[in-house]
């Protein structure tokens, strides 16, 4: 299936960002959001960057332009008939948000569409069945920041058929992306193996084992990552890693995947990290 026009569910910062790797890629894209302020905020973070980039030498300002010129922003699904080829969703990671996303978009795509959610960790074969078309239905997962981040895992449901995996996978090359196949089960494999580590650094704190800057010494200057894991999940946001050990948990009936209560505690405060201004470190500077 040759894909033209994509739509985009969501503009936050990874719907924002998905929707500035296929403009920057020459694809025309559409994105969606209930919320004008919020598309206000998706277009005013897809210009920076491409405004960086410029600056940067890595895009020439006319193909800039061009980009921006294929961005249409839509706040009603239902003023103008959707028609794009491909349609992929990153809203709330909330499963009962997800499944009403895709009913409706089932009654308002046409029937050629292809659905994709970006789902970092929940079932995508479950979410597939509220809609008609689940061979037309898969999980292409993103990694965050979506402009900077090479790697999509894509994520095969039951009723996934072979022609929309060979599309996705061609559409993630044609994004500069590197694909990764992977199973439909709890976590994937990214988050799989990310938030138990995060969650095993909360304990670590919890427990009082160390501190929360040594805890991230200890695994940037002792294992050579770039950012430790409690920086990390501020970054990522904590009610997200909360929401994904939880997944985990009831997923997979391991106590191994219990969250860490101080993560619960820090939710349950409001601070969720860097967006918050408060997580386990303070942004407010």
């Amino acid at each position: 299936m040759t894909v033209k026009e994509v739509m985009v569910i969501g503009a936050g910062q990874m719907g924002a960002g998905i929707a500035l790797v296929f403009a920057r890629s020459g694809y025309e894209v559409k994105l969606y959001d209930a919320d004008i302020e919020a598309l206000k905020r998706g277009k005013q973070y897809i210009e920076k960057i491409f405004e960086k980039d410029v600056a940067k030498g890595k895009m020439e300002a006319d193909t800039k332009r061009r980009a921006l010129n294929r961005l249409q922003l839509v706040v009603d699904l239902e003023a103008d008939p959707i028609t794009a080829d491909f349609i992929i969703e990153a809203v709330v990671e909330k499963l009962e948000v997800k499944k009403d996303v895709f009913r409706r978009l089932d009654e308002l795509a046409p029937a050629h569409s292809l659905f994709a959610t970006n789902t970092s960790s929940l079932p995508i074969t479950e979410i597939a069945a509220v809609t008609g078309r689940a061979e037309q239905f898969i999980g292409m997962h993103f990694m965050n920041p979506v402009p900077v981040m090479k790697l999509v895992e894509i994520i095969r449901g039951l009723e996934t058929s072979d022609a929309t995996y060979q599309t996705v996978q061609q559409l993630t090359e044609a994004l500069g992306k590197q694909d990764v196949e992977v199973k439909d089960f709890p976590g994937f494999a990214s988050n799989r193996i990310l938030m138990p580590m995060i969650n095993e650094a909360v304990y670590t704190v919890f427990e009082g084992v160390a501190s929360i800057e040594d805890v991230d010494q200890v695994m940037k200057l002792g294992m050579n990552h770039p950012m430790g894991p409690l920086q990390l999940a501020d970054f990522i946001g904590l009610d997200t890693c909360l929401s994904i050990m939880e997944i985990l948990h009831e997923g997979f009936g391991d106590s191994k995947y219990r969250p860490c209560p101080l993560l619960r505690q820090y939710v349950q405060a409001g601070r969720l990290g860097k967006k918050a201004g408060k997580g386990f470190y303070s942004y407010t500077d």
